[in-house]
């Protein structure tokens, strides 16, 4: 698959396959957000996998859908300010797992400090994000369409109300 097509297909995914990640997809997905780039190179970023079912658990009843955290093959939080540095990470690590046909979807916080408590962190260590992995439960092929025809199916505005020249 080509960026622009990964980019023009991506979607939020919520439902998950009961089928497992690869190891070697895992570690793409968190290279990927170890690759991203940061303001002076500060990679102001650490990656929590959460891996045990009770740390799951209380993690899912914090965040804003929690079906997202239960039905997940993978959930990882991203610790760290939000902000610019944090979202070029995670948006890396959605363009990977989707490159190699894996869904994901990014998780709010309803409440950070239960969240920080489910996790196990410091209570200066800030999530900024909570994303979750896996296949799709329902099947999904990015190759059906262009990418262009991905683009134009896009309930996103159109690019003349987003673009000013000056």
């Amino acid at each position: 698959m080509d960026a622009w097509l990964d980019i023009a297909s991506r979607r939020e995914v919520r439902d998950y396959a009961d089928r497992e990640l690869p190891e070697e997809v895992v570690r793409r997905i968190l290279d990927a957000g170890r690759l991203a780039g940061s303001a002076r190179n500060r990679q102001p970023w650490q990656f929590v996998v959460v891996e045990t079912p009770e740390r799951r658990e209380r993690l899912a009843d914090v965040v804003y859908a929690a079906g997202n955290v239960r039905g997940a093959k993978l959930v990882v939080a991203i610790v760290g300010r939000p902000g610019m540095d944090v979202g070029r990470c995670m948006q890396n690590m959605l363009l990977a797992a989707w490159n190699d046909g894996v869904g994901s979807c990014p998780n709010g916080l309803k409440d950070a400090e239960a969240a920080q408590r489910a996790l196990g962190l410091d209570a200066d260590e800030e999530i900024a994000v909570v994303l979750t992995f896996g296949y799709p439960a329902r099947e999904r092929d990015p190759e059906r369409r262009t990418a262009e025809e991905w683009s134009a199916r896009a309930d996103r505005k159109p690019l003349d109300e987003l673009v000013r020249r000056v």
